[in-house]
């Protein structure tokens, strides 16, 4: 079917395939709107918990930490460092984690707040014993530090002790100035308990990327768990790490011995809840925080694999490591992607230009295909082959367009999870108007700029539309991808218009070779045509 279809038309699907992707999603996965907690709320902080613990829940395998039962909770003890101010609530959790870096606000100016108001928290335990739990949830922990203030590369150690008529319970915490902290539960007798994960943040929500949970377990095996799409119940062991995220920020729980088993069960709203089964004497660590690689390596090699790509992670992972390679030699992550960008075509020039040349070679038998197609219209097999004789003939590939452009779509989607999903991007500029590379063009000076030299690029390129509708259509894609490309993040654009840079580049030397061997092969038939003459 496909060797049916002229090189445009192949073009063109490829093209409105990857379009109908790109709309499809967005349709099947609605972004959900932001639910973060407000930067400037008080101190005293509320919080929901169902009745009975998560480990005994009777609906499907489904926690409700949305609704039902309402404790109030104060805070406990406030940790202060450069990066962060995190706040441990009198429930003994994490109850907020506030990023201090004005890169990380939200369009409304406010301080990213990590923990979002409802649902479970990190460090937060539920019991199986049902009576156990219900005390456990109204009893206040005590906590030996008020407030701290830490150092460049400081840390500190709070205990946090919670007092039973049958079990006492101690949380030794040790926080770090770069956002990790380790912790250490002791309980004074043996009781079943489930230590939470927390939600993970709310900050950022934006088309086609991933938002849930994952578990990176055994031998380097990534399961992602999509918000509203859970279902049922999965336990883990040999777990590396546990992590919530979204878009740029995550919240990790790492460390654990690898008998520890995880559970990953859907909410009300089918997310992701996750929880580890807690014992006796239960030491772990954990990190909330952006997902920015170098201070996930600092912290722990192992951190890195909370960062992913999707589908396409195999693809995107080593783009990921090159482009942070370039930013150490550019220090500007802007001029760190043309670079990648111009790499990548490099190593994509040889296929490119196979299909370059291809499509020139069907553009010149083009009048010849169609003679043949008038001679044969009422006999298609004896059509096909002698078309087929003819593209053999000349050497053209009638899929020599078309394959191009489908082995890039893996290259182009990694490349778009990347600079998507790396944080690094966040408050990176790159010349004068492009203050945030990790947000759309306030002047949407790039996106004109990409569509202009999208609608260039099929100015220069060889075409043999047959439909005039068909052709129209064509045309009004850079129109079409242009506004498409409006929201889109300023790195993801740039790297589309110094593409279609180096695509017209090299179309225009492809263009001129052809027309040099069509002059000298002009030339040889004349000065064939003179010495017969002669």
């Amino acid at each position: 079917m496909l060797e049916k279809l002229s090189p445009n038309q192949r073009l063109l699907l490829a093209v409105a395939l990857s379009f109908a992707f790109f709309i499809g999603y967005t349709t099947l996965f609605p972004p959900k709107a932001p639910n973060g907690a407000d930067a400037n709320s008080s101190v005293q902080t509320t919080s929901t918990v169902t009745q009975a613990a998560a480990v005994n829940s009777t609906d499907s395998n489904k926690s409700d930490f949305s609704t039902v039962k309402t404790v109030t909770s104060d805070t406990l003890t406030t940790v202060n460092a450069k990066e962060f101010s995190l706040k441990v609530d009198t429930l003994g959790r994490i109850s907020s984690v506030l990023l201090k870096n004005i890169k990380h606000d939200g369009k409304d100016g406010k301080l990213a707040e990590l923990i979002p108001v409802e649902g479970a928290k990190p460090l937060q335990m539920r019991f199986a014993d049902e009576t156990l739990d219900a005390l456990a949830q109204k009893t206040p922990f005590s906590s030996n530090v008020d407030d701290i203030v830490l150092g460049e590369n400081g840390k500190a150690e709070v205990t946090f002790t919670q007092v039973l008529p049958s079990l006492t319970i101690m949380k030794k915490v040790t926080f770090f100035s770069d956002g990790h902290y380790e912790a250490n539960i002791n309980l004074s007798e043996d009781k079943k308990y489930s230590l939470y994960l927390g939600q993970h943040p709310k900050i950022n929500d934006k088309m086609m990327t991933v938002i849930g949970g994952m578990v990176y377990a055994g031998d380097k095996l990534t399961t992602i768990f999509k918000d509203g799409n859970v279902e049922g119940r999965e336990i883990f062991s040999d777990v590396h790490l546990v992590s919530a995220f979204d878009q740029y920020y995550a919240t990790i729980m790492y460390g654990f011995d690898k008998s520890t088993q995880v559970v990953v069960e859907r909410d009300i709203n089918d997310n992701p809840v996750s929880y580890l089964e807690g014992s006796k004497a239960f030491a772990f660590k954990g990190y909330i925080g952006p997902k920015e690689y170098k201070a996930l390596n600092a912290i722990d090699p192992v951190l890195v694999n909370a960062i992913e790509f999707g589908f396409f992670t195999f693809v995107a992972a080593p783009i990921f490591k090159v482009l942070m390679w370039l930013y150490g030699i550019f220090g500007n992550w802007g001029w760190s992607i043309i670079a990648l960008t111009a790499l990548i075509r490099m190593v994509l020039y040889p296929l490119t230009q196979k299909g370059m040349v291809s499509m020139q070679k069907i553009k010149e038998i083009a009048p010849r295909i169609k003679e043949i197609q008038e001679k044969y219209k009422g006999d298609p097999q004896r059509m096909n082959a002698a078309v087929m004789e003819m593209y053999k003939k000349h050497g053209a590939n009638p899929l020599g367009g078309c394959l191009p452009l489908v082995l890039q779509i893996p290259v182009f989607f990694a490349i778009y999870r990347v600079l998507l999903n790396a944080v690094e991007l966040q408050g990176a500029s790159w010349i004068l108007w492009v203050n945030d590379l990790s947000r759309m063009d306030p002047y949407y000076i790039l996106p004109i700029l990409m569509g202009a030299t999208m609608y260039y690029q099929q100015k220069i390129t060889p075409s043999n539309f047959t439909d005039p509708l068909q052709e129209k259509i064509f045309k009004f894609l850079p129109i079409i991808f242009t506004f498409f490309f409006f929201t889109f993040p300023a790195g993801l654009v740039l790297y589309w218009f110094i593409n279609n840079i180096f695509s017209i580049a090299q179309q225009y030397l492809v263009n001129k070779q052809f027309q040099a061997s069509r002059v000298a092969r002009h030339e040889a038939h004349l000065a064939e045509k003179h010495h017969e003459k002669d």
